[in-house]
């Protein structure tokens, strides 16, 4: 379903836009919803398309996931700047952007339809049985680094706002050195699996980011910065392997494997944040924060029960 970039795209982007028309709370939370729906339907078309476009790369795909990364980025600050200059009245220029994300989406799509064009008649790309046990440990395993990310993401700035003081300013720096860390992250992450496979590169970042994350908690003074880049590489270091991996592992199922691989990575995390924020309530934010050291523990578990499976790159859907 190709078609799914450009509309759901739109979605994403409309859904934003009107949050704040109806002025009530009720129908804010019904825009924010089918902006959600867009964002879900996005990632598993693009997700096999980005695949297929780059013949399975693992530094193009790497650069795919980075894309995504810079938007949540600068997510913040464009949307801050928009609503900052005139009020939330301005909330509905916040569809520009999807606009032009949903044009850039068109000539990639008859690029892409004209490569499958060309390729008809050719050799067909032989069925790779689905690795069903192993898709459901790597679920698991992205289900626990999305708890990390998430939670991190979530209440890092307010946390380091405590700990070092400063008022916001060093909570924004925290925010934007992880999001930071989190594209270089993404690149790595490729680069490294060119050189051993994709296993052996999230096992091993799994490890380094329960250590980076104990040390975001726990080491004092300006130095943790260090362990907040260092927490956010490790967590987005397997991000687009773990894509890629999903869809070696079913096969038949390519575009149901990227959207629970890649949707996963903000749903799951969304859901269990509330539950730190009441822990965070009646503990401290600190304690709140410990969990998430044990879920990259969990992720590399996992990773240590799986291998390298076959890679098969998926093709342009049918019309049926």
């Amino acid at each position: 379903m190709p078609w799914l970039l450009p509309v759901s795209t739109m979605l994403g982007g409309v859904g934003i836009a009107l949050s704040d028309v109806s002025g009530t709370y009720g129908l804010t939370l019904v825009f924010v919803a089918i902006s959600g729906i867009g964002v879900a339907a996005y990632h598993p078309e693009s997700a096999r398309l980005a695949r297929m476009a780059s013949e399975g790369s693992h530094t193009s795909m790497a650069w795919f996931s980075t894309g995504g990364n810079i938007g949540f980025a600068l997510a913040p600050v464009l949307v801050g700047r928009t609503v900052g200059v005139a009020g939330l009245c301005w909330t509905p220029r916040l569809v520009l952007p999807a606009l032009i994300g949903a044009s850039l989406t068109l000539p990639v799509l008859r690029a892409l339809a004209h490569r499958q064009g060309s390729q008809i008649g050719g050799s067909s790309t032989p069925i790779v049985p689905d690795g069903v046990s192993s898709f459901v440990k790597l679920t698991l395993a992205v289900v626990s680094r999305s708890i990390a990310f998430v939670g991190l993401s979530t209440f890092i700035a307010l946390y380091i706002q405590q700990r070092l003081g400063g008022g916001t300013a060093t909570g924004t720096v925290a925010l934007f050195v992880f999001y930071l860390g989190g594209v270089v992250g993404s690149v790595l992450g490729g680069n490294l699996a060119k050189r051993w496979d994709r296993v052996r590169v999230s096992r091993w970042s799994y490890v380094i980011t329960a250590i980076a994350i104990a040390g975001v908690i726990w080491i004092p003074g300006p130095s943790v910065y260090l362990f907040i880049a260092m927490a956010s590489a490790g967590l987005y270091v397997p991000f687009s392997l773990q894509l890629t991996l999903g869809q070696d592992y079913l096969p038949s199922r390519v575009g149901t494997a990227s959207g629970i691989t890649l949707g996963l990575t903000v749903s799951i995390g969304g859901l269990v944040s509330p539950l730190l924020g009441v822990l965070a309530d009646n503990t401290s934010l600190q304690t709140a924060l410990v969990p998430l050291v044990v879920m990259p523990v969990l992720s590399w578990l996992m990773f240590r029960t799986l291998g390298e499976p076959a890679i098969r790159v998926p093709a342009m859907a049918s019309s049926r």
